[in-house]
């Protein structure tokens, strides 16, 4: 890991709170009616949500604000502050520390006894259980399978734009998500559970759905079919016969054979590691490739310069296109006082991702989309911490193949005319289709 880089474009003189500043601004502000944010129907917040963080995180490090169910929230949108509270112990992931009762999901016990909502003692116990599956070399293990697997997807994608040319009067495109991006996560984490091929791709869909939803109702559907069905797969792995050495069949034996599981637990992980491994490569591989599409130059370095490139390449775009804006939510054990801002006990705070991974505070030029960034291995789109994202090294493998399948199986590939689609919720901005082609269209945007 490189060493710390010095912060960029810090403001000259003490920071506010310091023992030189002057004598209010070391006071805590006290906590003010909280002001909507993120509402149904914001579409400038959905067209431009990074813009939109951009704009909150220049007018102060902390917002007290309404979320689109009526709660309210505290928004710490700086780097220094979110990498700072993300392993504060203070802040529990236990929603029984929510003094207001949050709601969130409203998931069922039997999806909610996962890593995300455990403090440490659960917490270490949990991911000792599954840890095993994701160590690196584990997950070099892995590699020539995810290998063989995103050229399989990147041959797929070609001759979907390849038999769209025909006849010769259709735009050659395809859609880069539905097409390579979402089949590739898919196939690893199904294969790492054995999940039944039939059932991948809804599975898929209802979480996609209850994450962005688009109808009032649809987070409570998704919820129930992805808990029927875990609770059958649980039970019907159960029921078959002799060993097995996919995960699931791991955790199971964890739960029958020594009790280190309850059966909350032991659907709640798999729920966990299903729905994120499929979800965060997915986003982050489509956003990505937008990104690097949009940036022909960085294209065509990478392509001469893979082996010096590419490890940065994946960094930058888990930093400027993870799907996550947010960290999972957390609730003040005690009153506390973050960046200056007075935080009652049991109050429900969000550690604003996005914004701190383009916090010019701690990048030069966030915004930008830059391969040979040198600051980017700092980011926090992988958490920070106790809660480190667990399948890290499964998640950079297989975007390090994809990058690499593209590269040699579309040598050509470019974007299309027509404009990307996104999803965007508080809590994600995800392409749902993004068409590309196999040369340059003139119609592309740059």
């Amino acid at each position: 890991m490189p060493e710390e880089p010095p912060p960029h474009h810090r403001p000259p003189g003490p920071p506010p709170d310091s023992p030189s500043g002057p004598p209010h601004a070391r006071l805590p502000r006290r906590p003010g009616a909280p002001r909507p944010a993120f509402g149904r129907g914001d579409t400038a917040f959905a067209a431009a949500p990074h813009a939109a963080l951009a704009r909150l995180r220049g007018a102060a490090p902390v917002h007290h604000i309404v979320l689109p169910d009526g709660s309210a929230a505290w928004l710490v949108t700086r780097d220094a502050d979110v990498r700072r509270w993300l392993s504060d112990p203070r802040l529990s992931h236990n929603k029984r520390h929510s003094r207001a009762g949050y709601r969130g999901f409203s998931l069922p016990p039997a999806l909610d006894a996962n890593l995300l909502n455990s403090d440490p003692e659960d917490h270490i116990r949990l991911r000792r259980l599954v840890g095993k599956g994701f160590t690196p070399r584990h997950v070099a293990a892995l590699a020539p399978t995810v290998e063989a697997t995103a050229r399989r997807c990147a041959d797929a994608l070609r001759h979907e734009i390849e038999a769209a040319a025909e006849p010769a009067t259709e735009p050659e495109t395809a859609d880069l998500v539905t097409g390579f991006a979402a089949p590739l996560p898919l196939a690893v984490i199904g294969d790492l559970f054995a999940l039944p091929e039939p059932d991948r791709r809804p599975f898929a869909g209802w979480v996609s759905t209850m994450i962005s939803p688009q109808r009032p109702e649809d987070v409570s559907e998704s919820v129930a079919a992805i808990h029927q069905y875990l609770t059958d797969l649980v039970a019907a792995r159960r029921a078959t016969p002799g060993p097995a050495d996919d995960l699931l069949s791991s955790l199971v034996a964890a739960r029958d054979g020594s009790d280190q599981l309850s059966e909350d637990e032991l659907v709640s992980l798999a729920f966990l590691i299903l729905g994120a491994g499929i979800e965060n490569v997915q986003h982050t591989l489509s956003a990505g490739m937008l990104a690097l599409l949009r940036e022909p130059d960085q294209l065509a370095a990478l392509r001469a310069e893979r082996d010096a490139l590419l490890p940065g390449a994946v960094e930058e775009l888990l930093r400027h296109a993870h799907p996550n804006l947010m960290a999972i939510r957390r609730f003040t054990t005690e009153a506390v006082e973050i960046a200056g801002s007075h935080v009652p006990r049991g109050e429900t705070v969000l550690l604003c991702l996005a914004s701190a991974n383009r916090d010019p505070e701690r990048y030069a030029e966030p915004d930008r989309f830059d391969i040979r960034r040198t600051d980017h291995g700092h980011h926090l789109a992988l958490g920070h911490g106790m809660h480190y994202c667990l399948g890290a090294p499964l998640a950079r493998l297989q975007l390090r193949l994809a990058l690499t399948a593209l590269l040699d199986g579309l040598p050509s590939l470019a974007l299309a005319a027509e404009e990307p689609r996104w999803s965007t919720s508080f809590r994600s901005h995800a392409l749902t289709r993004l068409a590309v082609t196999s040369a340059p269209s003139p119609g592309a945007r740059p």
